[in-house]
């Protein structure tokens, strides 16, 4: 689990202390377990995928839309100019090898890139091939998670050394860098006496959270876990190391989402028309299961979206959870913000159910809400501000 804050009902990720919307999830994983095949399906960009262990030095970045059906619906409603889906920020990150957090393979090139994101899936391979190498000679995808999750740790160890011996010569009575410090140790007692992530189900206070958000630490960062199957034992549902990784993720990073998934019945879906790819799913009753993963990641990184729509545009505007009103109308135009009025609020249940503003009106499910009102995901809103002279909407 992520660290969470005491006292507090919800989990509070440290990493997005970055308090941005272009929040991003880096795949990592073991060279060869199936990353940049993965990514070419998501993006549909052409990153080499060959069978190299390091054919993807440089981090490759992307960004793939948010599969809705609220979304689908509004702009099909409104038949919009222009249409703007919600975004998930995708890198693919070359593979770490064991000895990573001491340079081993390019480690430290590749483990800076991890530090740059804001959430991890982490590939994991659960399928047999000759054809394509693997970096430990065999396949043991709960080897392999170990094998990512201590050179994650392993380099934190060194981050934090460093981070006390930095601090301790800056203190001098400097009680914000006293209690730094003091925080600094309590993580690397975690992560190297411990032997654990921080994210593994510490409770943390407000103060050790803000000093987690200055340090983006890699063992803070949540993780969703990958599972590349073949395409027989997906179709199947059936793989002999599934039951293996859930166990071990339940009983080391419990509350952490796995998603088996194939990439080479992903690929399918690329290869075939639409119409061939859905008449093959019906055969071989199994589906994509790329927007689920989208979705997840989404979620990961503690994101949502509120709507605008109208004949000029429907947009899904991200946010993150908990933003209150001020907050998301800021993500449309700072001035919005600053002059907040307040915002029309209708669920898209009720605006689907009764077809129009005027009827969700009608029926008594259109509120005005005031700075404290905490968006909910998917809400359609209209913001009014002051601009300075007079009350104006915003209506799109």
């Amino acid at each position: 689990m992520p660290p969470k804050k005491k006292g507090a009902q919800d989990e509070v990720k440290p990493t997005l202390g970055r308090f941005g919307t272009s929040l991003k999830v880096g795949i990592v994983g073991l060279p060869n377990v199936g990353k940049s095949t993965f990514f070419n399906i998501l993006t549909k960009s052409a990153i080499p995928a060959e069978n190299f262990p390091f054919c993807t030095i440089d981090p490759n970045e992307s960004r793939v839309a948010v599969p809705d059906e609220r979304y689908d619906w509004l702009c099909n409603y409104h038949k919009p100019a222009s249409k703007v889906p919600a975004f998930l920020n995708m890198t693919d990150i070359a593979g770490l090898v064991e000895g990573a957090s001491e340079g081993k393979g390019l480690g430290n090139q590749f483990l800076s890139h991890i530090t740059a994101c804001d959430g991890i899936f982490q590939m994991l391979r659960a399928f047999d091939d000759d054809d394509i190498t693997h970096d430990e000679g065999s396949v043991d995808p709960v080897r392999d998670l170990q094998t990512i999750l201590n050179e994650l740790r392993l380099k934190d160890v060194e981050y934090l050394k460093g981070q006390v011996i930095a601090v301790e010569k800056k203190i001098k009575g400097d009680k914000k860098k006293v209690e730094e410090l003091k925080h600094l140790k309590k993580f690397l007692a975690i992560v190297d006496e411990e032997g654990k992530h921080i994210r593994f189900g510490a409770e943390y206070t407000a103060l050790e959270i803000d000093t987690l958000n200055i340090h983006f630490l890699l063992t803070a960062k949540p993780m969703l876990y990958l599972v590349n199957l073949s395409e027989k034992d997906f179709i199947r549902k059936k793989n002999k190391w599934l039951a293996k990784i859930k166990q071990w993720i339940d009983e080391n990073d419990p509350g952490a989402q796995l998603i088996p998934f194939s990439a080479s019945f992903e690929t399918k879906a690329t290869d075939m028309a639409p119409d061939e790819f859905k008449t093959y799913c019906e055969e071989v009753k199994a589906e994509s299961i790329l927007p689920k993963i989208i979705k997840s990641g989404f979620s990961l990184l503690q994101l949502q979206y509120f709507f605008t729509g109208g004949k000029d545009e429907v947009r899904a505007w991200t946010i993150q959870k908990g933003t209150k009103a001020p907050g998301a109308a800021g993500k449309i135009h700072t001035d919005f913000e600053k002059g907040f009025i307040m915002a029309e609020v209708m669920k898209f249940d009720d605006f689907k159910e009764h077809g129009s503003e005027n009827d969700v009106k009608a029926a008594g499910k259109y509120t005005q809400c005031g700075k404290e009102y905490v968006v909910n995901d998917g809400d359609i809103i209209f913001f009014k501000f002051n601009a300075g002279a007079g009350i104006t909407d915003k209506k799109k």
